[in-house]
């Protein structure tokens, strides 16, 4: 993929419909910067829209709230990918979750191969969770459907 696209691939798409990690990148309403996080509460609702949960303590909401451009830096097959978008506020506060949490929407503008010329990705990164996985498993469930509602 050289040229940007407005939707995800197949391939991403299908990637977004299970749990993954990304990168999301807002600007920082007190320095004017850049600043990234990683995350894992985002899925695809379809090929033209992410929706992402966030706590709302989290510097991400009103980075978002106020300056509604992102970017989504995920690691795809072979390949790293910046999803250029817009958020804009799904429900607030998401409802049927045990904390208070913000939900987002993203409709994406762009879809780049962020990869430097000439290198292939040779795996997937992995993560592990290193808290209670019970618990982990069911935090992760009811913000998912949760999200799914909104």
């Amino acid at each position: 993929m050289s040229e940007a696209v407005t939707q995800l691939t197949e391939s991403l798409l299908q990637q977004f419909k299970n749990e993954t990690f990304v990168l999301l990148n807002t600007v920082d309403i007190e320095s004017g910067g850049p600043t990234s996080t990683a995350i894992s509460w985002i899925y695809a609702e379809n090929a033209s829209t992410l929706r992402v949960a966030l706590d709302n303590r989290s510097r991400l909401v009103n980075n978002m709230k106020q300056n509604p451009l992102i970017t989504v830096t995920v690691f795809g097959e072979e390949t790293v990918y910046a999803i250029n978008g817009r958020a804009s506020v799904r429900q607030d506060p998401l409802q049927d979750v045990p904390f208070n949490m913000c939900c987002f929407d993203i409709s994406i503008e762009a879809v780049r191969n962020a990869l430097f010329y000439g290198a292939q990705l040779s795996s997937m990164p992995q993560y592990v969770k290193i808290y209670d996985q019970r618990a982990a498993e069911k935090l992760d469930e009811q913000v998912f459907a949760a999200m799914k509602k909104a």
